[in-house]
């Protein structure tokens, strides 16, 4: 019996990456297809718990630092939202300006066009908003504007930015990756990447900011077995 259909359903480029990972050997290279299906939803269950701690801890570490007349997400003087200038010279040597909140700030405006304009409350507006904005709270340029006057309070003294922003990047990498479909398996070139490494990166930063939810997970994750069980 003709296994076509299989082309047909993934399209020959995407199977294609795994018959060759397989050696040509079809059988094979569809289990391993299920299993990254399989692996990606473990990780995303965990990934999930992690959004949500991770931006509930933001929340707290702003809100108890904020003195803006309006919750700090929608107040247009917070330093997540306001225009922040940073002039680099490009590789012609010609100074340039960016406002590198520019991103965060048409996050934030669409979250609120979303959840009723005028009417959207603080939290309708956190949940709207997707891991790429949290993460992008800890780049260096927030340096000087959000992570020393607020976020390092959410962690243990002389964490350092870099590495949290190190972490918190690769697992929206991965997030992303497992949302689009794409291989999770075969990051063996970039081992910040790789599950078993991203999951213990991800578990190591909840000790940090949430030890009662990574005590949680912990126990509660499938992703060692499901990796474990690898075809």
């Amino acid at each position: 019996m003709s296994d076509q259909w299989i082309d047909a359903w993934l399209g020959t480029p995407r199977f294609s990456r795994y018959v060759s990972f397989c050696a040509g050997d079809r059988a094979r290279a569809l289990e391993l297809y299920e299993w990254n299906v399989a692996l990606g939803q473990a990780l995303m269950r965990d990934i999930a718990h992690f959004e949500i701690a991770l931006r509930n801890v933001y929340d707290r570490a702003f809100d108890s630092r904020w003195n803006g007349s309006d919750h700090w997400l929608l107040d247009p003087a917070s330093p997540v939202v306001m225009p922040i200038w940073r002039i680099r010279k490009d590789k012609f040597g010609l100074k340039r300006g960016s406002d590198v909140n520019y991103q965060n700030r048409r996050s934030v405006d669409s979250a609120i066009k979303k959840c009723g304009g005028a009417s959207a409350t603080p939290g309708r507006v956190m949940a709207e908003l997707g891991f790429g904005f949290w993460s992008h709270l800890t780049t260096a340029s927030h340096e000087k504007s959000i992570w020393v006057p607020y976020l390092h309070h959410a962690y243990p003294t002389s964490t350092r930015r870099a590495d949290i922003d190190r972490v918190i990047g690769n697992i929206n990498v991965v997030r992303n990756r497992i949302a689009h479909h794409e291989p999770v398996f075969d990051r063996i070139r970039t081992p910040d990447l790789e599950p078993a490494s991203i999951h213990a990166e991800l578990v190591r930063v909840l000790r940090m900011i949430a030890p009662d939810v990574a005590a949680h997970i912990e126990p509660t994750s499938t992703v060692a077995a499901v990796i474990a069980a690898k075809p």
